[in-house]
């Protein structure tokens, strides 16, 4: 019998869940594009059930069309979009779309932080209170929509919540968990400190796990959703950039990542903890454990020139728009 693990790829606009074999060989691919909500400037949302659907139509895909059989899956992990808001109730129903990565809305919130703890927050997290990390979202929830925010028991990130609806466990990886700024590096806990300074139950944080760590199998009922067989392992998985410097090598200290997707990346791994970029740069925990990475990161990247396409270009293909950038008379001048 053929043996295969499924990696689950949740990106900002889509979802790719690829099979791969023993051999290291991706041998089937499936993808479910999803929307993107910006009711506002600087708002951008998603309705985490679209992940779960898309996530799911792409798996039946594997199976129906691809003729992977269900009881072939031995594994599923996951790559998943960082920092995205999903706050859950005492039910574990979802209260409200994501606040993805991408949304700017908490410019307030960042400045509370960094007025209340300073350099102190630095020291803790390694990271500055920037608008795309959670903490700064739970907090304007909290400010602005306390209905919600008084029903809400628990939060997760979106690969998180997808990996609960396969097998009914919630928990949340390091590499996503430093991306919440909620996290003492050092200690590789939920800093009590934060959570006690801006009035967040540490209850609201949900159990650690590693990138590598199993987080059970496929639940009975999302066997039944999705064709998956309940033998299945489900793990851990890590967020997009920290999969993705997997991916690309990136195991030393020697090497460093470029990537320009719908964000742009510069990534370097990095050994030792108390490195101090004095939070210039991100530093987060790497999927692979005891190890971590720093990078600089630009919100507008592919999504800029997707935006100018939309607004300027719309009958026009992307290598065609790309390729006239060739044609361009301006230059730069000393």
């Amino acid at each position: 019998m053929n043996e295969y693990v499924l990696g689950v790829d949740l990106g900002t606009s889509a979802v790719k869940v690829s099979a791969m074999n023993r051999d290291g060989e991706i041998v089937a691919q499936q993808s479910y594009d999803y929307p993107l909500s910006q009711p506002h400037p600087g708002y951008s949302e998603q309705n985490p059930e679209e992940w779960v659907s898309g996530t799911t139509v792409a798996i039946v895909q594997l199976i129906l069309e691809d003729h992977i059989k269900p009881e072939e899956i031995s594994g599923i992990s996951f790559s998943g979009q960082m920092h995205g808001l999903v706050l859950l109730d005492e039910n574990n129903q979802v209260l409200r779309p994501a606040i993805l990565w991408n949304d700017t809305r908490t410019s307030k919130q960042r400045a509370e932080i960094e007025e209340k703890l300073g350099d102190k927050f630095v020291e803790t997290t390694k990271n500055r209170p920037l608008e795309g990390f959670t903490l700064p979202k739970l907090l304007w929830v909290k400010e602005n929509e306390p209905n919600i925010w008084a029903k809400a028991k628990t939060f997760v990130l979106p690969k998180d919540y997808v990996r609960y609806r396969m097998t009914g466990q919630i928990a949340m990886d390091y590499s996503d968990a430093t991306g919440t700024v909620l996290i003492d590096v050092k200690k590789g806990d939920w800093s009590k400190a934060i959570c006690e300074a801006f009035d967040i139950p540490v209850s609201m944080c949900p159990p650690l796990m590693r990138s590598i760590d199993s987080a059970g199998t496929i639940s009975e009922s999302y066997a039944l959703f999705s064709g998956l067989d309940t033998h299945t392992e489900v793990f851990g998985g890590a967020a997009d950039n920290a999969a993705g410097a997997v991916g690309a090598g990136i195991l030393s200290p020697n090497m460093v990542l470029s990537s320009i997707g719908t964000s742009g990346v510069v990534l370097k791994y990095e050994e030792n903890p108390n490195v101090d970029y004095h939070g210039v740069l991100q530093f987060e925990y790497h999927a692979i454990p005891d190890s971590f990475y720093s990078m600089g990161v630009t919100l507008a990247a592919g999504y800029s020139l997707n935006w100018f396409k939309r607004t300027f270009a719309q009958d026009v293909s992307f290598n065609d728009m790309v390729a006239s950038a060739g044609d361009s008379t301006l230059a730069l001048t000393d």
